[in-house]
């Protein structure tokens, strides 16, 4: 398509100057038209005379090109012209029509001047105003400029509307139709664009319209509505993605625009409960507290929590430099933006060294420990069993008798339901650390109070399967998945954190606290969902069709089919309604010290048979891995 030999296309290329001098000829004729056809419409035929003097013509033309010009009517891009554009159109017409009349109220040869005034209003506000939105129709949603992907927006609200507005602006995306769950905007016209109503057939429409994409805009949704929506929407052969959240947009730290994939937390995620304000505040605020294993996913995100909570000083232990580093740069950027006062402290060392601990313990008066500290990678632990059970047995333990010698108020272990009745020796060395802790606090010379948090899988942690999934998926697959049976339980690190703070106010002394973690979760259809939010289709075994392969890679040593969060059926609610209160069984202190003397004069192999002897005597529940041929060829290697 073409304009006097120049194409669509080519406008865009023009000099800033060469657009501006094509939109005020435009309006050279447009006015003088708009005159002409509001007095042949004023008097009931072609208008002459007066209507055809080029003086008179100029008198209204040119100053109103100028009224225009000072508007800023030239200065708007034509592609990006919008509500407020159209704003300042009809005040420049408005200002054109007050000319007219003015002049006809001084000439006599116009008998009207009012009406005509009125009419003249009515016409050029048509074609100026229309020029206007040809002008945006022919860059914007002409075939030579809209090859982006084809969208459909979930949410007709404000958000939404903002975001079609965005997506007008670039190529990349073509807004086709709203889809909203309100009956009163089902098959109305917002912004051009038809809001289908979201209880209807969404595989027919995705096939009608030809939807690529569908961008969730309904920030306000609480996470069950997210999950419900979401659950609709994944089974659809489209990429679905997100604006960022409600509490995102308004603290400024995204815009409507930073579109993001859905985070399986949104397919997994519940209505949080609000925090106990006085739990929250009780172990941490105005208190020195210290985080063991501060740079791993739930240390640093117990650090977050506590910072904002107001400690005096903020102790972080950690073997990792690089992690502590980082760590430590985040929160001093978080705290230049609050204004705390908290000093924070990153402490290099590990939980095994005895001399950095009583180092530590000595230099400050430590009030609260969350201990979080521990090698949590089951076939790594399973493989390096010396390790693990010394970083998770022996390093608990000797942090918590460095804080019961230092007097420290308050000392949480952070858990695992792998500790439960465990297949693997990470689980179980979790369950000596709290065997441990049980045991320490119930000796009648600890003052210190000790309790130990027992939560599931955290989303987005380290090592865990949703990112894994995620970059087998970005890579083309296959996606690996160990048993079809796999369930899990999930939190995401956010919720976890607060509610094992709650917990810790909570304790008193030897307590075992569990997490309502909600519905297991089978890996499979997890697997599954994370592969048709990204827009992909899963491939079968043996068939040339779809794009990504799930594969059954066979459990590993030491994994569960099932996880378990409790060791007896004894559970008390607490004052919070998802944290509980278990009663389990423990050893006395004394008996429990030769276990750690038989551990800290050890060097257990991954294919030893003292280390399953040990683990099942000390170990209540202890079910050995099924898999010793696996573990013996791995530790020859």
């Amino acid at each position: 398509m073409t304009m006097a030999g120049l194409s669509l296309a080519d406008l865009h290329k023009l000099p800033r100057w060469a657009k501006r001098t094509v939109m005020v000829s435009v309006d050279l004729l447009l006015l003088p038209v708009s005159l002409w056809i509001a007095m042949s419409l004023r008097y009931g035929a072609p208008a002459n005379g007066l209507a055809m003097d080029p003086m008179f013509l100029a008198i209204v033309t040119l100053p109103s090109i100028l009224i225009f010009g000072r508007l800023g009517l030239y200065r708007a891009v034509m592609r990006y012209v919008g509500q407020q554009a159209f704003v300042q159109i009809i005040k420049a017409v408005v200002a054109s029509a007050a000319l007219v009349l003015v002049l006809g109220l001084l000439s006599p040869a116009i008998e009207t001047p009012f009406s005509l005034a009125i009419t003249y209003l009515l016409v050029a506000l048509a074609l100026v105003g229309g020029s206007r939105w040809l002008g945006r129709w022919l860059l914007n949603d002409h075939k030579f400029a809209r090859i982006g992907a084809r969208v459909a927006v979930y949410g007709a609200g404000h958000t939404g509307r903002q975001l079609v507005s965005i997506l007008a602006q670039g190529t990349e995306y073509r807004a086709i139709c709203f889809i909203d769950d309100s009956a009163e905007l089902a098959n109305r016209n917002i912004d051009g664009l038809m809001v289908l109503p979201a209880s209807g057939d969404l595989e027919d429409l995705v096939k009608r319209y030809g939807i690529q994409e569908i961008f969730l805009s309904i920030p306000s949704a609480s996470a069950s509505r997210r999950r419900e929506v979401l659950l609709r929407l994944e089974r659809l052969p489209v990429h679905v993605r997100s604006v960022p959240g409600l509490n995102e947009l308004i603290s400024g730290v995204a815009r409507i625009d930073q579109l993001r994939d859905i985070r399986v937390e949104e397919l997994l995620g519940r209505d949080p409960v609000p925090p106990v304000a006085d739990l929250l505040q009780r172990p941490i605020h105005e208190k020195t507290v210290l985080i063991t294993g501060a740079g791993g996913s739930i240390g640093a995100e117990l650090a977050r929590q506590a910072l904002a909570l107001k400690p005096r000083n903020l102790l972080l232990l950690d073997i990792s430099e690089f992690a502590l580093y980082q760590l430590e740069l985040e929160l001093l950027q978080t705290q230049s933006k609050k204004s705390t006062e908290t000093q924070i402290i990153p402490l290099l060392g590990s939980v095994l060294d005895q001399k950095r601990l009583a180092q530590v313990f000595s230099t400050w008066r430590i009030d609260t420990v969350f201990h979080a500290a521990a090698y949590k990678h089951v076939p790594l632990v399973e493989h390096n069993p010396y390790a693990g059970l010394g970083n998770n047995v022996l390093g608990t333990v000797r942090t918590a008798e460095a804080a019961v010698r230092a007097g420290v108020g308050r000392f949480i272990l952070i858990s695992t339901d792998k500790a439960v009745r465990p297949t693997n020796i990470m689980g179980a060395s979790k369950r000596l650390a709290e065997m441990s802790v049980q045991a320490l606090g119930a000796r009648p010379d600890v003052k210190t109070v000790f309790g130990m948090v027992r939560f599931g899988n955290v989303l987005g942690s380290s090592g865990s399967v949703v990112p894994r999934f995620a970059a087998q998926i970005k890579q083309g697959g296959p996606v690996t998945v160990t048993h079809p049976e796999v369930t899990r339980y999930f939190m995401t690190i956010p919720e976890a954190v607060q509610l094992v703070i709650q917990a810790g106010a909570l304790a008193r002394g030897g307590d075992v606290f569990v997490l309502d973690m909600g519905d297991s979760v089978k890996i499979l259809e997890l697997a599954k969902k994370m592969i048709r939010l990204s827009g992909r289709t899963i491939r079968n075994p043996g068939s040339a069709t779809g794009d990504i392969e799930i594969k059954i890679t066979g459990l590993r040593p030491g994994e569960k089919l099932y996880e378990e969060l409790l060791i007896g059926d004894a559970v008390d609610q607490t004052v919070h309604p998802r944290i509980m209160r278990a009663e389990e069984q423990f050893l006395p202190w004394e008996q429990f010290r030769e276990c750690l003397t038989v551990l800290s004069e050890s060097e257990f192999h991954a294919n030893d048979q003292s280390l399953r002897t040990f683990l099942l005597k000390w170990v209540d529940g202890y079910q050995p891995p099924l898999h010793d041929s696996m573990i013996a060829e791995r530790a020859a290697v």
